[in-house]
């Protein structure tokens, strides 16, 4: 009666949570959004959206697609996508994000490394100009074998 298919797709994800009070240590890696309102030691490693709550401390190098730190942070942070720190939020290492808000109020004592990402026009542009391209190539191609012949 039941199908393995049915089973997977009646799973959905949830968000993980560090309550406050709650003390971990150790490696974390989620497909999910992370919420930490307790102390974490370690790393972390998400895919989804890492909130440091205001009574958060985290002692841990975070990768994700978006920060947003509104506790303490003691440890390099990477956002793929987008670092928020909040008013009441610290930060005690380095940063490397797509884009980056820091409110008035907040602390950070490290280095920022900004990256480059490339807007919807300027990638379809260089799609358009690739196809510009191998056309001219195509044609000078066409042009030199018929000169040869």
């Amino acid at each position: 009666m039941w199908n393995k298919r049915q089973q997977r797709a009646s799973i959905k994800s949830t968000d993980s949570l560090i309550g406050h009070g709650g003390t971990l240590e150790g490696k974390v890696h989620c497909d999910t959004n992370l919420r930490i309102e307790g102390t974490f030691s370690g790393e972390i490693i998400c895919s989804g959206v890492v909130t440091v709550g205001e009574e958060g401390t985290v002692r841990s190098s975070i990768r994700a697609e978006e920060i947003v730190i509104a506790g303490k942070v003691y440890g390099d942070v990477t956002a793929d996508r987008r670092l928020i720190m909040t008013g009441t939020g610290e930060l005690h290492g380095n940063i490397s994000a797509g884009a980056l808000s820091i409110t008035e109020g907040s602390l950070l004592n490290g280095s920022i490394a900004m990256q480059e990402q490339p807007t919807s026009e300027q990638a379809g542009e260089l799609k358009s100009n690739t196809k510009k391209d191998k056309t001219a190539k195509r044609s000078s191609k066409a042009e030199g074998t018929l000169e040869a012949g």
